[in-house]
């Protein structure tokens, strides 16, 4: 398995030729942004490699507490943790589920505190409406991003282990003699 920096450097070193595929297919400078954003979060700091203490995990700084959950859930190398496309979206949901409980605690406390109203389902309406009918183009974009990232980790992952695998010599067996 690379280490933490080399996954880094694939990262840092594959995004150039991504972002210009990504740009020739889309011809959008703006989901560009979005694209090569979501590829460097998602292989320096939102990958598979979250499920243990890794390089991943300390770049969270003060608020990497957030996914000792997460951790203690998932085994490392697992298929929730590092599979294609469902890693992706398992973390996605629960980053998603983590912001969402927080908004509520500080939503509620500003409530209490200035007596504003709020409307939750007002609030998940219109955000869903926004993300259809506006940034649906930059979500999926958004998206991809994040999964290339996790795969290109994933991918280098299972080919260093593959290449550990073929290198190593058959063990001689040693027989022992049978006393007579």
């Amino acid at each position: 398995m690379p280490s933490g920096r080399t996954h880094d450097r694939i990262t840092l070193l594959s995004l150039s030729p991504l972002a210009v595929l990504a740009y020739t297919l889309t011809r959008r400078g703006d989901w560009l942004l979005w694209f090569s954003g979501a590829y460097l979060f998602s292989g320096l700091m939102f990958g598979p490699d979250l499920d243990i203490y890794s390089l991943q995990y300390k770049r969270w700084g003060i608020i990497r507490w957030i996914w000792l959950p997460y951790q203690s859930c998932l085994k490392h190398r697992s298929f929730f943790s590092h599979g294609l496309i469902v890693g992706t979206v398992i973390r996605v949901i629960y980053l998603f589920s983590i912001v969402l409980i927080i908004a509520i605690f500080v939503v509620a406390i500003a409530q209490f505190i200035w007596g504003f109203n709020w409307n939750w389902r007002n609030v998940a309406q219109n955000s869903l409406t926004l993300l259809k009918h506006q940034y649906l183009g930059e979500a999926i974009v958004t998206f991809i991003g994040l999964e290339l990232g996790a795969m290109i980790h994933s991918i280098s992952d299972h080919l260093v282990s593959h290449l550990k695998r073929s290198q190593k010599k058959p063990k001689k067996r040693r027989y022992k003699r049978k006393k007579t």
